[in-house]
């Protein structure tokens, strides 16, 4: 199917000059050869197939230069030094988490007192006790790239196991202490990945690959996703193999336990757009595997038990979910009883709160909150001040109740709810310097897209900012994968909105705002509907006096980078500046790479159909680069040398064949960060460098001189 002529691996580094001028930049020549791909009767070639061996010399020499040539061309910005400082200003506030009531009797919480690299999880013996350090992720590394990602304590209290991750990468390490004394115990678990660490006894049950080829763990793809039982004491080259598949090893193995070990559950996912289930009984020890159902077309988790009665989230029968309970002895969906039906809104969530439970509802992307009896029946809401979004921390075993809510400039305050009274009592709320939440304001709007569809988009600007054309405009969206854009906020966004500008957050199809059918509207040979709303909301945001194109950035991350990439391709016109994150940027091939399989049931591949690989290939951001001196925005792309989720190769590709494209004097940069993955786990002194990065190249290409601060 491919045929592979390497005619040059030699790499020519060009002198990079310190200048913000774009025209005078000089992109270093990256590794190329003669590859050239057929997609059943389509030859594509891929020039740069390369730069997919990021382990090669040619490839670390034309990233080093690049790198150079980058900051070369941000660090000469004049007003970047100032960005660095208000960030960081901005980021220097405490923020602490809810509090949770442990196996141990005690009460954990997360707290970083402002510019700590990474969080610190500490306990107390009651929610407000004098609290002492319990696990310090700060200490496991130098320089913060080590992020401390779940803890995991024993139904007797007395072990705890934590996972972390490395330099952002999606491989977790598996380690285990004495609860009382915090000290460390031998037990080590190496290539566990997308797992936690779920316990029955003396011993956990962990998902993990096996040990991946010397040099290609961050790219080669993965297979063979494994269930094991690791006892205390004992090396995990011991530990009991639980569960595989090896008739299809493309699929992930999830295991949970319920709060009192009566039943284990694995979640079989990454073929579809849910998952299948099975379970088995952990108090009869000759129980075997119970098949709920294999099809991965619907989400079915299980969240819980009550009395004899497995509680399950579902969209099985309800395209906005439901819950169902299902008898422990036979779950298959034969036996399910419905508790909680489907409703005009989606349902996003479920929590047990001791004997009642708490629903969570997204209405128009924002979410709500309802108290119900174990019966189903609604009792109560929770009210929340605004658009915005709430995390809840309850537990089966105690009525108590903590929540957090925020919203785009509202950063997360924190209260503890009265179940029989109704009533919320604030417990903490950040305070971030010289910024008034009052002095802004979240609206949201409707607007059509090319086919009529009516996408709502949350705006957010400073109070009694004038329609005028004059302001500028950061455009976010995402548009995929069921994932529900919901109203966050970020410290690092303040620094826009201070400074006159507008944030827009668009929610395109594609995610999961009204449930399925929403979902299923931007998927495979309906994508094209996500970059139409996308365009659409700058479009609109032209047509209503917000803006102009001249003033217009957009940013997106992951499958938003994707989006980004392809909507330039569409309309470079319409935008000024693109940031492309981490995105994914070669759709004939982005299946190959590491878990880049499991995202065909939201894109499909270009192996599916001579159909699906010429749809792939017309707005594939790698493909579909003009290279005819259409003028582009300015482009910064990002990445990581440690994403292993979508790996650096997309975001390479993309940059070195737009450099090489006739888009105009505008620059085209990437930026390729270091001990970095896709995103979760960053340390904050990464966080703040790379968005005084974006913030600078955005401000500067738009002709905008930000407020020096002192």
């Amino acid at each position: 199917m491919r045929r592979t002529l390497i005619t040059s691996l030699s790499l020519m580094l060009t002198t990079t000059f310190m200048t913000t001028d774009a025209k005078t930049l000089q992109y270093p020549k990256a590794p190329t050869d003669n590859t050239v791909d057929t997609y059943f009767d389509i030859k594509v070639p891929d020039p740069y197939r390369p730069l997919e061996n990021d382990t090669a010399t040619a490839t670390e020499a034309w990233v080093k230069a690049e790198n150079a040539l980058t900051r070369s061309y941000l660090d000469a910005i004049p007003f970047r030094a100032d960005l660095v400082k208000r960030l960081t200003q901005l980021n220097n506030y405490a923020k602490t988490g809810l509090p949770y009531k442990e196996n141990d009797g005690r009460y954990y919480f997360y707290k970083n007192d402002g510019l700590k690299n990474q969080s610190i999880l500490y306990r107390a013996d009651t929610p407000d006790g004098e609290a002492e350090v319990f696990i310090d992720p700060n200490t496991l590394s130098d320089d913060g790239t080590v992020a401390l990602t779940g803890v995991f304590m024993s139904r007797d209290g007395r072990y705890t196991a934590y996972t972390i991750s490395r330099s952002g990468s999606d491989w977790t390490e598996i380690y285990v202490m004495d609860t009382k004394t915090r000290q460390l115990l031998d037990d080590h678990i190496l290539w566990a990945k997308f797992t936690g660490a779920n316990w029955d006894g003396n011993g956990f049950y962990y998902s993990a690959y096996d040990a991946p080829e010397q040099g290609k763990e961050f790219s080669n793809a993965n297979h063979g996703h494994k269930v094991y039982y690791h006892k205390i004491g004992t090396p995990q080259s011991q530990d009991r193999l639980i569960f595989e598949d090896p008739e299809h090893p493309l699929h992930f193995h999830d295991a949970w336990v319920d709060d009192d070990a009566r039943v284990i559950t694995i979640q079989v996912g990454g073929q579809g757009n849910g998952n299948g289930l099975l379970t088995r009984s952990l108090t009869n020890p000759d129980a075997q595997w119970i098949t709920v159902t294999d099809s991965q077309e619907k989400e079915i988790i299980p969240l819980g038990v009550l009395g004899d009665n497995l509680l399950i989230y579902t969209s099985d029968g309800a395209d906005k979910y439901r819950l169902v309970t299902a008898p422990l002895n036979n779950p298959v969906k034969e036996n399910w009883k419905e508790l909680v039906p489907e409703s005009e809104h989606v349902l996003t969530g479920a929590h047990i709160a001791g004997d009642r439970l708490i629903l969570t509802y997204d209405i128009d992307a924002a979410n709500h909150a309802y108290i119900y009896s174990q019966e189903g029946k609604r009792l109560n809401k929770i009210k929340l001040p605004t658009y915005g979004t709430i995390s809840l921390s309850t537990s089966k075993k105690t009525p108590e109740v903590y929540y957090s809510f925020s919203s785009f400039v509202y950063p997360s305050a924190r209260y503890s709810y009265d179940m029989a009274t109704g009533k919320s009592t604030p417990i903490g709320q950040a305070d971030i310097i010289d910024f008034n939440p009052a002095d802004y304001v979240t609206e949201q709007v409707f607007y059509p897209s090319a086919d009529g569809t009516k996408i709502p988009m949350f705006i957010t600007y400073k109070r009694g900012l004038k329609r005028d054309k004059n302001n500028p405009v950061y455009l976010y969206g995402y548009g995929g994968f069921n994932i529900t854009l919901n109203p966050g906020f970020s410290a690092n966004r303040l620094l826009w909105l201070e400074n006159g500008g507008i944030y827009a957050q668009a929610n395109l199809r594609g995610g999961g705002e009204y449930g399925e059918p929403w979902h299923l509207a931007g998927t495979k040979q309906q994508k094209l509907n996500v970059f139409d709303d996308f365009i659409a909301a700058g479009q609109y945001m032209i047509d209503q006096g917000w803006t102009r194109p001249e003033l217009l950035a957009i940013e997106g991350g992951s499958n938003g980078g994707l989006l980004v990439g392809a909507c330039v391709n569409m309309r470079p016109d319409l935008f000024a500046v693109a940031i492309p994150r981490v995105g994914v940027m070669d759709m004939m091939r982005y299946h190959l790479f590491t878990i880049g399989w499991n995202w065909a049931h939201d894109y499909g591949t270009s192996a599916d159909s001579p159909e699906m690989a010429k749809y792939l290939l017309g707005y594939s951001p790698l493909h579909t680069i003009k290279n005819d001196g259409t003028p582009y925005p300015a482009i910064m792309v990002t990445t990581a040398d440690h994403d292993d989720r979508v790996v650096p190769a997309h975001s390479f590709k993309y940059a070195a064949t737009l450099q090489a494209a006739n888009t105009g004097d505008r620059p085209k940069l990437i930026r390729i960060d270091s001990k970095a993955g896709h995103g979760a786990g960053k340390p904050i002194t990464k966080v703040i460098d790379e968005y005084a990065d974006i913030y600078s190249f955005i401000l500067y290409n738009i002709g905008i001189t930000p407020k020096s601060y002192k």
